[in-house]
């Protein structure tokens, strides 16, 4: 592009419970389209800008309710991670334009915490403890 940003990203990733691999809370300032690939059942925790949150399944199964892709809305604040009693999934993200260090912010547990009171408990569990919450500089450029 000529602002050399990206057109588009497209990633691969795994969550699993050992080692440890979450997705902390974060927002992106474009939507974010999420795709199952396989494993185990993931859970993206969302929390919107009018105070509501909601849970997503993204998994193999979707008589049983789950999703096979779903898209995060920008300015949604998301955190991921595998099922309890899963080993692992493993998933994709597609964004459009590309993914640069510029759109994303961290949350922090305090920030949370006051914005959505009721997801506490997921909140003190993916929320950033404090410090940075830019990308650093040069991670997705």
């Amino acid at each position: 592009m000529p602002d050399g940003k990206p057109f588009g990203t497209g990633m691969i990733g795994m969550y699993c419970h050992e080692p440890r691999s979450v997705s902390c809370f974060h927002k992106l300032t474009i939507d974010e389209m999420w795709h199952f690939y396989g494993g185990d059942p993931l859970r993206l925790i969302l929390l919107y800008p009018d105070g509501s949150s909601r849970d997503v399944i993204l998994g193999s199964e979707p008589l049983k309710g789950q999703l096979v892709q779903f898209v995060i809305p920008a300015g949604v604040w998301q955190a991921g991670h595998c099922v309890e009693g899963g080993k692992y999934s493993l998933f994709g993200c597609t964004l459009a334009p590309g993914f640069t260090g510029d759109i994303f912010t961290g949350g922090t547990q305090p920030e949370l915490l006051k914005l959505y009171p009721e997801r506490k408990k997921d909140i003190l569990e993916y929320g950033l403890t404090g410090g940075e919450t830019a990308m650093p500089d040069g991670f997705a450029n």
